[in-house]
């Protein structure tokens, strides 16, 4: 057996002490470091030197039209006339001052608005207060029943078995009538939010239990979530949907039709699922075997064993996949304009389609959802970096 020299001529105690008593030095030459890298990736060699100066040249010659397009001769006022005349010189942002309201609210009425945006602001401080504090399951489970019940009666106005206090009370209070709307009129943004925010909310703990099942060693539930995953998997998510909207009505008796809002959220609910479920099967199996012996030595039964210590470790490694696939599920919700349910960007086509003097600056109105999408988009995946730090800190 031969000798094993471990060479420890550059760690004195002198600079241990140092690295650890100041860090910031360590921290610049990792700083350093970083920046070396960063610089070798874009001009280590003469390939990768033509290839940035190449994309540099690009931005430089695109940035100057576009500026010009967007700013400088662009149209603010909501003015057709100075529009078509600007049209393939600047932009009309006139657009969009003329139909926001259509846009973010879609067919919600119009007197009514106020409930469409107040429903967006606490959906809003909901999802921000559940992302940025840890509470207990049972307070996050009342909160967001108490919250997603209200959001309902707003945008609804049924009460239910409280309807007396439509006369008694919410009109007096308010000042105006507080009419039912039917959900084929909901749209625009808190249409997009709601459908976002309660199919994720369904399929999410859909999807853990089908990773369970497709992992467990029980026959019967293997099979079973092996189908479920692979049905869903195999067909695209439009003709989920036109089966939820417009097959399974049929299937059931004469004159009984859920709601088609409730068809398309359980279509979109169930296809996401199969998809969340592959993602933490990962993980679950990304997990040594060794953490399930722990639990079973510690006398927990089973799904104490996946509450306490398998799924917590499982979810924190899948992460990224998770947030990618909420992404995913927020950006499909604009396919549901083929059961005509206008969301964001159907609320748009309504919007722009019926109205020739703007109908030609689609352009416009489509960079201004984008722009919505991003803000949204971009926030889950900063927050998600935000929670793999946090996570793998407290490791």
């Amino acid at each position: 057996m031969g000798d094993v020299n471990l060479n420890t001529s550059g760690v004195t105690p002198s600079s241990l002490g140092n690295a650890l008593i100041n860090p910031q030095k360590t921290s610049l030459k990792a700083q350093f470091s970083f920046k070396s890298l960063w610089i070798s990736s874009l001009f280590g060699s003469p390939l990768k030197a033509l290839s940035t100066f190449l994309v540099i040249a690009i931005f430089i010659w695109l940035l100057p039209p576009l500026f010009n397009w967007a700013f400088v001769h662009a149209v603010f006022s909501a003015d057709p006339q100075a529009c078509q005349e600007a049209r393939g010189i600047g932009a009309c942002w006139g657009v969009i001052r003329e139909k926001y309201s259509m846009i973010l609210w879609g067919r919600y009425p119009y007197a009514d608005h106020w409930r469409a945006q107040l429903s967006t602001v606490l959906l809003s401080l909901l999802l921000l207060k559940s992302t940025l504090r840890q509470e207990g399951l049972r307070r996050i489970f009342i909160e967001w029943s108490t919250v997603l019940g209200l959001i309902y009666i707003l945008m609804s106005g049924h009460l239910g078995p409280f309807e007396f206090l439509r006369a008694t009370v919410i009109v007096p209070i308010i000042g105006k009538p507080f009419p039912v709307v039917p959900s084929d009129l909901w749209g625009g943004l808190p249409l997009t939010l709601i459908l976002s925010v309660v199919c994720i909310v369904i399929a999410s703990p859909l999807a853990v239990l089908l990773a369970l099942g497709r992992t467990s060693s029980m026959p019967l539930f293997n099979v079973v979530c092996k189908i479920y995953i692979e049905l869903f998997r195999g067909v695209p998510l439009i003709s989920v949907l036109f089966m939820a909207s417009y097959m399974f009505p049929l299937l059931l008796p004469n004159g009984y039709s859920p709601d088609v809002l409730i068809r398309v959220v359980l279509g979109i609910s169930l296809f996401a699922a199969a998809y969340l479920a592959e993602i933490v099967r990962a993980g679950l199996q990304a997990l040594p075997k060794g953490q399930l012996d722990a639990a079973n030595s510690l006398g927990l039964g089973y799904w104490q064993a996946q509450y306490l210590v398998v799924l917590p470790q499982a979810l924190r490694v899948v992460i990224p996949g998770l947030v990618n696939s909420f992404i995913g599920i927020f950006k499909d919700t604009s396919l549901i304009t083929i059961v005509s349910l206008y969301e964001l960007t159907g609320s748009l086509t309504l919007a722009l389609n019926g109205d020739p003097l703007w109908r030609a600056f689609k352009l416009e109105g489509y960079f201004f959802i984008t722009f919505i999408y991003f803000i949204f988009c971009f926030s889950m995946s900063r927050y998600s970096l935000w929670l793999e730090r946090r996570l793998n800190h407290s490791l």
